[in-house]
């Protein structure tokens, strides 16, 4: 049944089919990147990547005369060349897998099959994402705190941590020069209701007055 939904033959494509791959391609990138963008950060380059996608692939899949495996063969080829490009998060990964896979649908002729898949995985995506659905609702932080080079930092915290957090974990020590402050990072947790001025006041009090930093924990990394 599948293959009488809006499928075109690729073994003998005319220009205008080719098009019409092309046109559903970057049509089906632009509602990608919609999608990722809904309640999500991003940049302008991500963004056209998502939108470009597709139709990058599509045109290679259809270049080996719709032979899959050939395709994603040579698709596999530009792995080997590693981009030096910022890390992205899960969500980035998923939204970059749609679009291949949209890519590859179209690219051996199943625009059908794309479409229904788009139509399912993005509102799958956006329902999660409007549902608390998978949101544990911790306060995942990230602390950074210089102590001056004199002072035993090991355990300094540690009663602070217990009263103020559920979680904790020095991750990083980093030493500047003689004579510079050490630079503690930290990955915290903290407990509801927390007074994040008075965590910070008490750690201030026992690090001389040297700078304290909290930023909300970056989601986990995965390096493209």
């Amino acid at each position: 049944m599948l293959n009488q939904f809006f499928t075109i033959p690729t073994s003998d494509i005319t220009v205008a089919e080719f098009l019409l791959c092309t046109f559903a391609s970057l049509l089906s990138g632009i509602v990608v990147a919609l999608i990722h963008m809904y309640k999500n950060s991003y940049s302008k380059n991500f963004i056209l990547t998502l939108i470009i996608l597709p139709v990058i692939v599509q045109a290679v899949i259809m270049l080996v005369n719709g032979n899959l495996g050939t395709g994603v063969a040579v698709m596999g080829a530009f792995s080997l060349i590693r981009f030096r490009s910022a890390e992205g998060n899960s969500r980035e990964i998923t939204s970059l897998f749609l679009s291949t896979a949209i890519g590859l649908a179209i690219g051996i002729g199943q625009i059908g099959v794309a479409a229904l898949m788009l139509l399912a995985v993005g509102a799958a995506i956006l329902l999660m994402q409007a549902l608390p659905f998978g949101s544990s609702g911790d306060t995942a932080r990230e602390l950074t705190v210089s102590v001056p080079e004199s002072l035993d930092y090991e355990g300094l915290f540690d009663d602070l941590f217990s009263e103020y957090t559920k979680s904790f974990m020095l991750v990083k020590v980093t030493a500047h020069d003689e004579g510079m402050p050490f630079e503690l990072q930290y990955h915290i947790t903290l407990k509801t209701n927390t007074s994040t001025q008075k965590f910070l006041e008490e750690i201030r009090s026992r690090n001389k007055n040297l700078p304290v930093m909290l930023y909300y924990l970056p989601s986990n990394k995965i390096v493209l």
